[in-house]
């Protein structure tokens, strides 16, 4: 059964497949400023290497601290892989809190499925179980965003109780409580 665990080297090789399905489906490509996207671009040559994969890791637990925070800008995020075994299946990232820039695309938290795992009921599973997280980190409601085209997305917001606040720039923007 899938659960949300913290980046682990367990799933390593099903990640890097992971992450060719996505470069496939089009992450990755120039103007792609997607985490996923930026991320394929930065890693995507290195990330086979066990020891470029455990700076990886690394750098995302790093990315959950302050100082991280305060070094590159962002807010402090914390990122959870959706697994069943040794199988990587997906991500989330909560961002502990809004910036000015998520307020407006990104919101609290984003979340991406491997294109050959889609379709099952895993983004609506994981962000089920994350909501418990961001609530524990004081994030409630949560704010999440998916562009107006992308149903799936809608639907996997709504299933867990978003409520529609807006439209802006083809941007949906939800409310999901989180308690």
């Amino acid at each position: 059964m899938p659960e949300l665990i913290a980046p682990t080297a367990n799933v390593h090789a099903s990640f890097v497949d992971a992450m060719e399905e996505l470069k496939a489906a089009g992450f990755g490509n120039p103007g792609d400023e997607s985490r996923t996207g930026r991320e394929i671009r930065e890693y995507g040559r290195r990330w086979h290497l066990p020891d470029e994969f455990a700076g990886y890791l690394r750098a995302l637990r790093e990315m959950e601290t302050e100082a991280h925070a305060r070094l590159t800008g962002k807010v402090p995020a914390t990122t959870l892989w959706w697994v069943s075994g040794d199988q990587y299946l997906g991500r989330l990232d909560i961002r502990h809190r809004l910036s000015d820039q998520l307020r407006e695309y990104g919101g609290h938290i984003g979340y991406d499925v491997r294109p050959s795992a889609r379709r099952r009921g895993h983004a609506t599973a994981m962000l089920a179980a994350a909501l418990p997280v961001a609530n524990g980190l004081g994030i409630n409601p949560a704010l999440l965003m998916c562009d107006e085209i992308n149903t799936g997305s809608r639907k996997v917001i709504e299933s867990n109780g978003g409520v529609l606040e807006d439209r802006k720039n083809g941007t949906l923007r939800f409310w999901v409580p989180t308690s």
